[in-house]
């Protein structure tokens, strides 16, 4: 339950950040560089302070991490979106069909396992500058949004492969055969609702993981540009002034990057124990 109250709260701040955020961190017209690496105050000579700081450009830390995990929750279920779709489809055609299809998608899963994330992630920003030199911002969420989803949907291909591989055998899938319905209306009607459970759990799981990714990669300067308030960003740049004093820059995005992933977490083990039926 805290757990679930937690990843509300984060969600709801992070979609309604327009609404809730005291500050706007897109808006440049209100930035005062000499409000730049306050620290964390209730209030300042009469006046509402920055409740959490600010950072170097002078952006309120708590409007950063609410645009900031709205970022990072966009990017992160976008790529499990992704990575789902292809990986349900890809990983039926191998269960259900076998033979050289099954051993072709296997191999292929194997080689995608071989590329970190952080890899193809640089692969990609650099092909991008390459074709792109002029449009770093505009294709810096695309770069994200698809170097989780090459690296991500092959956990979700082996699931369904084995589900998939247990289901197709059954009397009800051997019945639907013997009627003459197509393969593909099997797999469709009959094989793919049996076989999301255990996907609705990694999906959950991995919701975590992508935004983690997403944090390291704009960390390491291949994710959300500079002007864009992500968790990861924030944290790159509380870290050149750590040693200084300014710790507030650094801890309360990284703060926030482990509420979200631990709450999400959390969560999936309450869904797979929920969906288990030896534990009812």
């Amino acid at each position: 339950m805290v757990a679930a109250l937690i990843a509300f709260v984060c969600v709801f701040c992070s979609v309604f950040a327009p609404w809730v955020a005291p500050h706007n961190p897109f808006d440049l017209a209100t930035l005062e560089l000499s409000n730049a690496r306050l620290p964390p105050a209730w209030m300042e000579g009469g006046n509402p302070a920055f409740l959490l700081g600010t950072e170097d450009q002078g952006r309120d830390i708590l409007s950063a991490l609410m645009y900031g995990a709205r970022i990072s929750l966009a990017v992160g279920l976008t790529s499990v979106v992704l990575s789902v779709l292809i990986g349900v489809l890809l990983g039926l055609l191998a269960g259900f069909l076998d033979g050289w299809v099954d051993a072709f998608l296997m191999r292929l899963c194997d080689v995608m396992l071989s590329f970190p994330p952080i890899l193809v992630a640089l692969l990609i920003a650099g092909v991008g500058r390459a074709l792109f030199p002029n449009s770093q911002d505009e294709l810096a969420f695309g770069v994200l949004v698809l170097a989780i989803t090459l690296t991500g949907w092959v956990q979700y291909a082996r699931t369904v492969r084995g589900s998939t591989l247990v289901e197709r055998n059954k009397e009800y899938v051997q019945a639907a055969r013997v009627t003459g319905v197509p393969p593909l209306r099997i797999m469709r009607r009959h094989v793919l609702p049996n076989v999301m459970g255990p996907v609705l759990v990694l999906a959950t799981i991995q919701v975590a993981t992508a935004i983690i990714i997403e944090a390291t990669l704009s960390f390491l300067g291949v994710g959300a540009p500079i002007t864009a308030p992500s968790l990861g960003t924030l944290i790159r740049v509380g870290n050149d002034y750590l040693f200084s004093g300014e710790w507030w820059i650094t801890v309360f995005p990284g703060a926030m990057l482990v509420l979200i992933a631990l709450s999400v977490n959390l969560l999936g083990d309450w869904l797979r124990d929920a969906l288990n039926p030896k534990l009812r």
